[in-house]
């Protein structure tokens, strides 16, 4: 019961990193000695420090013979810093407990070995569920080569996302749009279609957090673009890609995104469902009928039979101001 409490309190330090640390993991680390927390840490923006270095930096010698928790198994090989598991050796640490072993070709439990090599008691999997649903992005990149992606959708209750008219501002309340910019912040990237982006010219950033590291803006369209806000710390970079859903993840994923948020519009979301690419369903629903004819929020998916149809698991459900957030997870998402 004492390593779960101890684990947790690393997993919540290691969600103050997603989306900001990119290509890496985002990891949470606490040191204790003699029961008492005497370091922590987390993975800090662009990936480094690690959440280890971290958290003996601020320990010092009171790290000599203290527990490590640790939400990923530490790095075993040298990059642009030395391993994790090697600082841990050198640093004194008894006994380290980690919550998922690496599914980095790099480490892959090379790190583990390290530890037990040095006569350090390691014992794994300690929250492995937990853990990830914390590293569902870094897994899918790792696993599966591409980022995990999360379609939001703000509608109205009969699922409309503007009038006939095209009025869509503002459908849902002000809570559910700060939780939206909440949303971005822990996501690498915000992306949107071509006819989206020519329609609204989105900032697609982060506003209202204070300063933040900002998504990267990916729009999908083989078609000019208008100017959009311009770089710089106000906004993330942009980059445009155009192809199949299939190949445009692929090469987020080869370019180190783990966390891809979709905010429409309806081709491209009907055209990411269609390709099985969606992980998880974000929905915002107000308490406002617009009727058959108001606009869609997901384009046609074609489909022919019920059972063909993408489904997803509830995973959440909660009143956010005056509307409902509703969050549904892919019946084969990472985590499980």
């Amino acid at each position: 019961m004492t390593d779960r409490r101890h684990m947790r309190h690393a997993l919540a330090l290691a969600r103050r990193g997603l989306g900001n640390v990119w290509p890496n993991p985002a990891v949470g680390c606490v040191l204790l000695r003699d029961g008492a927390v005497v370091g922590r840490g987390w993975t800090q923006p662009g990936g480094r420090p690690h959440a280890e270095v971290m958290a003996l930096a601020q320990a010092g010698e009171a790290a000599r013979g203290a527990t490590a928790y640790v939400t990923l198994e530490p790095c075993a090989h040298h990059g642009k810093t030395p391993p994790c598991a090697e600082a841990l050796v050198r640093a004194g640490i008894a006994r380290v407990v980690t919550a998922l072993t690496d599914p980095d070709p790099r480490v892959a439990g090379r790190g583990h070995a390290i530890l037990r090599a040095a006569g350090i008691d390691v014992t794994e999997g300690i929250c492995e569920a937990e853990a990830r649903a914390v590293q569902r992005g870094f897994l899918s990149r790792i696993q599966r080569g591409r980022p995990m992606l999360t379609l939001k959708l703000g509608a109205s209750f009969d699922g409309r996302i503007a009038t006939a008219s095209g009025e869509s501002q503002w459908i849902t309340g002000a809570e559910a749009r700060r939780h939206v910019h909440a949303l971005r912040l822990g996501h690498d990237a915000v992306m949107v279609g071509g006819e989206t982006a020519r329609a609204d010219r989105p900032g697609l950033n982060v506003r209202g957090f204070g300063p933040v590291r900002q998504p990267v803006r990916i729009v999908v369209s083989s078609r000019p673009l208008p100017d959009l806000p311009d770089e710089g710390p106000e906004h993330g970079p942009l980059w445009q890609l155009a192809g199949r859903p299939e190949d445009v993840m692929a090469e987020l994923g080869v370019r180190g995104l783990t966390r891809v948020l979709c905010e429409g519009g309806g081709v491209l979301a009907a055209s990411l469902l269609r390709a099985g690419l969606v992980d998880q369903l974000i929905g915002y629903s107000a308490g406002v009928v617009l009727g058959g004819d108001g606009r869609a929020g997901i384009g046609a998916l074609g489909l022919g039979r019920l059972a063909d149809a993408p489904r997803f698991r509830l995973a959440e459900t909660r009143r956010i101001g005056p509307d409902v957030l509703h969050r549904w997870l892919r019946d084969d998402a990472v985590e499980r």
